[in-house]
């Protein structure tokens, strides 16, 4: 293996998208780590009656097209996220549309949902199931830009997708499909949910929600509302954000697309916390943004997320990230005299 830091400069030399695609190429070829790492019990959970061997996933944007899920598994994550999937194939949108943030260690995407379309990757995720049986596969679905009926589009969706997944996620929030944010709001999203449900198949999949930071006044407690009402299965908190803070120090700042690593850890969760207070433990959160190290993801779970996700950070720490999380979360779960990740969720 090339030692992290000489792979990173031959990366970073290439433009964002390309290195990602490389790193996708590379990982399909079988050049990543062959085998799961060992991790300590106490990091153990079950969620939804399914069990997960440690609270940390790689989040939705990696794996768009669920080709890649045993290997990025191999790192260390307990769970892995694919997508956003969309019934029909689309390019996204035009080139450039991935920026490195260097000195923010952040990055702007701008992306539009680019994947191969929902049946190509059921099959994928099918043969993954018959070889990687006990493996936590989440689907994330959206719908395709150009579609006249969103709901529609997420019924088919998880129509397609609903029985190779764990659990389905509502892409609601994603800022780079024109409209897809309004589909936040009460009405429009309690009737999404109810399609999501009723088009998953047999398997009933969970069916959670992610969320933007960028939330209007009261539009959280709306949503938790209906969470506590039984229209979802959880939520997952938050998304990529539209505001650019002042101190952003890169050329590429200014970009359009929503911005995600160092700087959306700090919103995203006093966002999980506001939302982990207004639902009383009762709904599991996911908590997903800026996390870059263990004290990261254990200010999530303290938060009051049952599970942790991460993806920015990996394009500046590399593939030893999730194993390091890890070990600093069973050190510091063990100092504060917690006998399992689930009595740490909401302890702060």
């Amino acid at each position: 293996m090339i030692p992290w830091p000489i792979l990173r400069r031959v990366l970073f030399c290439l433009p964002a998208e390309t290195a990602h695609d490389l790193t996708i190429a590379g990982l399909r070829a079988g050049l990543g780590p062959r085998a799961r790492a060992q991790v300590d019990p106490v990091l153990a959970l079950r969620l939804w009656g399914k069990f997960f061997a440690n609270p940390l996933g790689l989040a939705a944007g990696f794996d768009k097209d669920a080709r890649v899920m045993a290997a990025v598994g191999a790192l260390g994550f307990g769970f892995v996220e694919v997508g956003t999937l969309t019934p029909r194939p689309q390019p996204g949108n035009p080139r450039p549309r991935l920026f490195r943030l260097r000195e923010d260690r952040a990055v702007i995407n701008r992306l539009g949902f680019n994947n191969g379309g929902a049946a190509a990757a059921a099959e994928r995720l099918a043969a993954f199931r018959v070889r990687h049986a006990g493996a936590i596969v989440g689907v994330n679905i959206g719908r395709n830009k150009d579609s006249a009926d969103a709901v529609a589009d997420y019924a088919e969706a998880a129509r397609v997708l609903g029985p190779h997944a764990d659990y389905l996620v509502v892409n609601v929030s994603s800022p780079n499909t024109p409209g897809l944010r309004d589909l936040q709001g009460t009405d429009a999203l309690a009737e999404l949910v109810r399609a999501v449900r009723a088009a998953r198949g047999a398997t009933a999949s969970p069916v959670l929600v992610k969320i933007a930071p960028d939330l209007a006044d009261g539009q959280l407690s709306d949503i938790c509302a209906l969470a506590r009402s039984g229209g979802m299965d959880g939520l997952i908190v938050a998304n990529t954000t539209l505001a650019r803070p002042e101190n952003l120090r890169s050329a590429h700042r200014n970009e359009a697309g929503g911005l995600s690593g160092a700087p959306l850890m700090a919103p995203s969760t006093r966002l999980l916390a506001e939302a982990f207070a207004e639902l009383g433990g009762r709904v599991p959160l996911v908590g997903v943004g800026g996390v870059a190290s263990a004290a990261d993801a254990y200010a999530k779970i303290r938060a009051g997320a049952s599970l942790v996700q991460l993806y920015s950070a990996l394009i500046y720490e590399g593939p030893g990230l999730p194993r390091r999380v890890l070990e600093g979360l069973v050190q510091r779960l063990r100092a504060d005299g917690f006998a399992s990740v689930t009595d740490a969720v909401g302890a702060g």
